[in-house]
């Protein structure tokens, strides 16, 4: 994990990489507000989970993933409200293999600290092609 800066949304997003690693569905849905809603776009399409039942479904497709590796090409965060913006180079192994892809991630946090709304944003593909 490349580029983190050492503050608590740091400490969250650390976090939150060791938990997919770790396959720690319980520790992910933890972090989210139970009334959270993650929008997608990794299938090219906008998928929209509301809520810890769905976002269940949405964690337990990324149970293949091993060998998580991000490097953050951009870092921001603000207070009150509490939110993050990064952009992140992304290399993992799945069964079919290697895939290099980047991500752009937005949170908000509600008052407890729990990410309330999380914009998951492909922008490019492990085929290559650009979002």
């Amino acid at each position: 994990m490349k580029n983190v800066p050492s503050t608590p949304l740091g400490d969250l997003y650390r976090e939150h990489i060791r938990l997919i690693l770790d396959k720690d569905i319980a520790g992910l849905l933890d972090q989210y507000a139970s009334d959270a809603i993650l929008i997608s776009s990794f299938e090219k399409i906008p998928k929209y989970f509301r809520g810890h039942e769905e976002l269940k479904q949405h964690f337990e497709g990324i149970l293949g993933i091993d060998g998580l590796e991000t490097d953050i090409a951009f870092w921001a965060e603000t207070q009150d409200p509490t939110t993050l913006m990064i952009v992140e180079a992304i290399t993992l192994q799945t069964a079919e293999g290697a895939a290099s892809m980047r991500f752009a991630d937005s949170w908000v946090l509600n008052a407890k600290g729990k990410i309330a709304i999380h914009f998951a944003g492909m922008t490019q593909y492990p085929d290559g092609s650009v979002a």
